[in-house]
């Protein structure tokens, strides 16, 4: 897993209120909002001291899409800056967005040339020791898919034992199914797209991997709409992350209350669930 996110180079989504931490709540199956509450927002928090004229400088990168690119117009765009965009909206900031490769973001905010970090930087112990982060406003689950004749639904150990999940060799997807659904029939393949062709064409019941990337193929032409999510989502943080903030210099928690009030302000009036089905409109579960 890197600094960006989870699943390799997968992209993300999904929901839960809060991470799954044991095993029995591993398989809870609750009913899921058509946008999910990746933060557990305070509608009464005390709006921050913010100086006048306060300015935030995000640094970013641009080929990260959905998250973080130029559109066809050289526009910088994406879910992670309008995200941000709508919290300088809302609590009338001034902010500015320079687009760095992805190895000078740190170093950036380090030594003062920006203030706070917005592509998609993974909260960990890792990236904590060096940085303090605003809560998290997406995280990567998860998620089994199936074919649209499947019976599958809650998807269970019980009930997978004995069937075919494909998955991809070496993950920590991989690592999940044997530690929790080690009766199913563990199918290994190198690579996304074999796993989910073998789906396609029946070789296996589900495949089990990364939500984000799945949902793209769902909606895309090489799934030819064969399939379907079923259950989830697993979002247990020892295996898929704690999540992705917005990150800033370490102890700046003046920058961290701001952003955390402006995150509760853009889910309050909406504005977030605008942005998100912007970007991911398929319905995941």
């Amino acid at each position: 897993m890197n600094w960006r996110g989870f699943a390799g180079a997968a992209l993300f989504a999904a929901l839960v209120a809060s991470v799954l931490a044991v095993a029995p709540a591993v398989f809870a199956q609750s009913p899921l909002p058509s946008v999910p509450g990746f933060w557990r927002i305070d509608k009464f928090r005390a709006k921050p001291a913010i100086p006048e004229g306060t300015k935030i400088r995000f640094v970013t990168t641009a080929d990260y899409p959905p998250f973080n690119y130029r559109d066809e117009s050289g526009t910088l765009t994406g879910f992670n800056i309008e995200i941000a965009r709508a919290i300088c909206s809302v609590l009338d900031l001034q902010c500015s967005f320079k687009v760095r490769r992805w190895s000078q973001l740190i170093p950036a905010l380090e030594r003062g040339a920006a203030d706070a970090i917005v592509a998609s930087l993974a909260i960990s112990a890792r990236n904590r020791r060096r940085l303090s982060f605003s809560d998290r406003y997406y995280l990567t689950p998860a998620l089994f898919a199936v074919r649209l004749e499947s019976k599958l639904q809650t998807m269970t150990p019980k009930r997978l034992a004995g069937r075919k999940v494909a998955v991809i060799e070496g993950t920590s997807h991989e690592a999940f199914l044997r530690a929790f659904f080690g009766r199913a029939r563990i199918v290994k393949f190198a690579a996304a797209a074999e796993a989910r062709e073998a789906l396609r064409i029946g070789k296996v019941d589900a495949v089990f991997g990364d939500g984000m990337s799945l949902m793209y193929w769902l909606a895309g032409t090489a799934s030819r709409k064969c399939c379907r999510f079923a259950g989830g989502p697993f979002t247990e943080s020892r295996y898929f992350g704690e999540g992705v903030g917005i990150a800033v210099a370490k102890g700046n928690q003046r920058l961290v209350d701001i952003l955390n009030y402006g995150l509760d302000r853009i889910r309050v009036q909406g504005s977030f669930e605008n942005i998100f089905l912007r970007y991911f409109p398929t319905k995941m579960y």
